[in-house]
């Protein structure tokens, strides 16, 4: 299979492929980061809450996941929602958190308006647009957030303001939070386009990307592959999918008995369950005994938080260099908009 002619990354290619300088953002994410968490936005104390959704699409979608991945790990009940319809269970006790970078996603803007008529708790987080007259109509608490080239770029100014805004619900000790923004900053050094050699470790990804990729997390950091995925589509146009690592050892494996054009890449935690490392170590010894090149990222040491953000970081920053040597402009989403035109 071939994916179409690669050339190495260099700085005048950024500029030619990326004119919009997507990665000029990315190379601040961490700054973006730590200015929307020492921001002046006001915390919020929602009382009696026992059921939190999260609804979004797209890169705010992403949003939800991460939370819900912080929030699996505590007694607060959570559901991401990704369309039109909220869960028959939510009612006065339930916060609802919409996000739309944009503030004119019609999912998003569906469940608002739903969230609303049942009596929900509600918070909406967005750039303006018809979300924030929605919000100021109806009294709704809202949190007026710019949006940073593109919604998947302006990710981490969502995910730090959220955090500031949520503290009572979010249960991240300060110092989790001040301790992910110091790693943030740190994988900067590593990944920025400062450095475009094989020792950037998101340059090494992207240019051992030579199929479609098929990426395995563990539970706990779904979040990362679901945004590795999607940036890989809108960032480099490219196919992906995602696999449980435990689930696919039902069903997802048999695949690989075909010859195909998938590549395996596994996203792994630095501790993970032991039943999860055996099953990651069972899945290796397959891939080398059948020949199978895979790739390995492994998250740093450190909160759920920390991983979860400086996994995505560098993630997202190999689609934008993969995207490159592709001769691929990461910013334009034609597809998209053609849907959208349609709705």
């Amino acid at each position: 299979m071939v994916l179409g002619m690669t050339e190495e990354i260099t700085k005048l290619g950024l500029e030619k492929y990326d004119p919009n300088g997507m990665h000029n953002v990315y190379d601040k994410w961490a700054h973006i980061a730590k200015d929307a968490y020492e921001s002046d936005l006001e915390p919020v104390d929602f009382k009696d809450i026992d059921h939190v959704v999260f609804s979004g699409m797209g890169g705010s979608g992403t949003i939800g996941d991460l939370f819900s991945s912080i929030l699996s790990k505590t007694n607060v009940h959570t559901t991401v929602v990704k369309g039109y319809e909220l869960p028959k269970t939510v009612d006065k006790n339930t916060l609802v958190v919409v996000t739309s970078v944009s503030g004119n996603t019609v999912e998003t803007l569906t469940t608002l308006e739903s969230a609303n008529k049942k009596k929900c708790k509600i918070i909406a987080f967005s750039s303006g647009g018809k979300m924030e007259s929605f919000c100021s109509k109806n009294n709704i608490v809202f949190r007026k957030i710019p949006e940073i080239h593109s919604p998947r770029a302006s990710f981490p100014s969502y995910v730090y303001s959220i955090l500031k805004t949520l503290n009572s619900i979010i249960p991240l000790k300060k110092q989790e939070i001040i301790d992910s923004l110091k790693q943030l900053e740190l994988i900067s050094k590593e990944i920025s386009s400062e450095d475009l050699s094989d020792k950037n470790p998101s340059v090494n990804l992207a240019h051992s990307i030579t199929g479609f990729p098929v990426i395995y997390y563990p539970w706990g950091l779904e979040a990362t592959a679901i945004r590795f995925k999607n940036s890989l589509q809108e960032n480099a146009k490219t196919h992906a999918i995602i696999e449980d690592v435990i689930e696919s050892s039902h069903n997802g494996i048999v695949s690989w008995e075909r010859p195909s054009d998938m590549v395996p890449i596994m996203i792994e935690g630095t501790n993970d369950h032991i039943k999860t490392k055996e099953r990651q170590t069972i899945l290796r010894h397959y891939f080398e005994e059948n020949n199978i090149t895979y790739r390995e990222i492994s998250s740093i040491d450190g909160g759920i938080l920390s991983k979860i953000m400086c996994l995505i970081y560098l993630l997202d920053y190999s689609t934008i260099y993969y995207a490159i040597t592709h001769g691929i402009d990461p910013s334009p989403i034609k597809s998209i908009d053609f849907i959208k035109g349609r709705l």
